[in-house]
């Protein structure tokens, strides 16, 4: 019998996700990093020009706006920051890769605020 880890559970799904999943440059990609600290997230286009996508907007729990916040807060302070950064970009239509995570939570929660902070997700 073998011993299939939490984390490989969540690659096996995370792959599943990412064979559905794609970004343009119409429509791209946040995708969504969960650590046990905080949150990192990218809007990618994946299929810019060379086909290894590009990161068009970015934010990540180390800046330092966001690391006195409990895990909540931060969750939702990142969503509403990437919504603005994506929006500066020219970009008001994302779709969303939850990198095998459940979609609850501060998974949830991001993405909710990226809605907030007018994105159609």
């Amino acid at each position: 019998m073998s011993v299939v880890t939490k984390e490989a559970r969540r690659l096996k799904r995370r792959r599943r996700v990412r064979a559905k999943v794609s970004g343009t440059a119409e429509r791209p990609r946040v995708a969504v990093f969960r650590s046990n600290k905080g949150i990192f997230a990218q809007v990618i286009d994946d299929l810019a020009n060379d086909g290894s996508g590009h990161t068009l907007a970015s934010v990540s729990w180390t800046e330092d706006e966001f690391k006195g916040l409990n895990k909540a807060d931060q969750a939702v302070a990142l969503g509403k920051t990437l919504a603005e950064r994506t929006k500066a970009a020219g970009i008001d239509t994302v779709v969303f890769d939850r990198g095998g995570y459940q979609y609850h939570g501060r998974v949830k929660a991001f993405a909710e605020a990226v809605r907030e902070g007018g994105l159609t997700v």
